[in-house]
Order: C-alpha cells, then structure tokens, then sequence
C-alpha cells in the first residue's frame, strides 16, 4: 500500500484519545476481539462517540448494558445496530467473528436470571460462538434440567446463572467433564445479599472444574468461555 494509506490505517493506533476515553484500537490485534464498551455511566453522547470510532474501523460492536431509554436516545445515531431488551446490548456485526471450535451452553437457574444469561448469550454469539440456551432448570426441580441431558453433554463451555442459593453449578459440575464458568445473580430474598449468597456457594463449589465470575457479570463469563472454545 502507499504510504499515505499505510498512515491513514495506522493513525489511531494503538488507541484514539477522544478525551473522556481512549478507544483502544489495538485491543483486536491482542485479544481477537474488538474493545466492548460497557455502556452503564456513559452518557448517550460518549456511547455513540465511542461506538462510531469502533465501526469506522471496521470492527464488531458489543455495548452491555444498555437500558430502553437510552437506546431510543441512541438508535438514530448508530444506524444498523441490534437492540435486545432482555440482554441490554446493542450491537452490530460488521464481519464474521472466527468460528468457535463447539458450543457453549447457558444455563439458568430461574426465570428471573435470563437477564445475565442473556448478556452472556449475546455476547458470546458476537465473539463467534454457537449458543444452546437452556432456562429455567434449577435445583427446585432437577427433572427439568436431566430433561435437557444430551444437549448439555454437546456442550465444550457451560455457563450457569443462578442466584438464591446459587447451588445450580455444582449440580452441572457433576454431570459433565467440560470447563463450567458459574454466574452468581443478584437474585433472591433478603439473605442472598444481592448475589453475595450465590457467589460464596459457587466458590465452595464441590465438583473440579467450576470457575466463578462476578455478581451479574454474563459478560464477564461468555468472554472468558469464548476464549476457552477457541482454543
């Protein structure tokens, strides 16, 4: 390429500096994956300003935690984007993200954790994922969760969201030999704490192989199981 392309390509590297944020371009060459912009705090100007940079450069955008108000504020300002309510994200998908080697499945506990698992969902799905969702099969009633056995057991990565008691990981942790990647939700009556009940169960996780991320971050655990099913 000429020079002057070559300039062009390379100006905003390794990040942009808008002055409220330094958008870090080179974060795709590290990790695989574009930056994702975590969207709670951000004002509607700074969320369109950073999204823009990223789609200029031609990257795959994932803004978390998104509420309905603000994506209206929004939507005509980042043409093309996807909203999903129950996830809080938006996104676009500019390029196809490099496949998965399996699936990753997401498992809740209740009802009341679809919120996390669907940010976990959503955001492993743009990392370049396949995703098997599997809700409302908790300890309350273990026929549901045996009910989806053979779906569990395809799965390479498992994430598991549940709040209250927080005891669905273990319960999957015993059923397969693959990585589970556990969720605590701030789910639950008083005693739970908003979450912290859940996450000290998961810690005290009995079967190997159950790693914990923090309260209500479905982020947090679809990037790391979609590390591990890339690999």
């Amino acid at each position: 390429m000429s020079p002057k392309k070559a300039l062009k390509s390379l100006k905003d590297y390794p990040y942009l500096d808008l002055g409220f944020a330094k958008v870090d371009h080179h974060r795709e060459v590290v990790k695989g994956y574009p930056e994702i912009v975590y969207g709670l705090g951000k004002t509607p100007d700074q969320i369109v300003r950073i999204s823009r940079e990223i789609i200029k450069c031609g990257s795959n955008l994932l803004v978390t935690r998104i509420e309905p108000d603000v994506y209206a504020r929004i939507r005509g300002r980042l043409r093309g984007t996807v909203y999903s309510p129950a996830a809080r994200t938006v996104t676009l998908l500019q390029k196809p993200a490099p496949p998965g080697k399996g699936k990753i499945a997401v498992i809740t506990a209740g009802t009341s954790d679809i919120p996390v698992a669907e940010e976990a969902a959503v955001t492993a799905e743009i990392l370049g994922n396949s995703v098997e969702r599997i809700f409302d099969v908790g300890v309350a009633g273990l026929h549901r969760l045996l009910n989806h056995y053979g779906k569990i057991q395809e799965a390479r990565v498992i994430i598991t969201a549940a709040g209250m008691e927080g005891a669905l990981p273990s319960v999957v942790a015993g059923l397969v030999s693959v990585p589970v990647i556990a969720v605590p939700t701030s789910v639950g009556y008083g005693a739970s704490f908003k979450g912290l009940a859940a996450l000290l169960a998961m810690l005290n996780s009995c079967p190997g192989g159950v790693g914990v991320v923090n309260i209500d971050n479905g982020f947090g655990a679809a990037y790391l199981a979609s590390l591990i099913n890339h690999l």
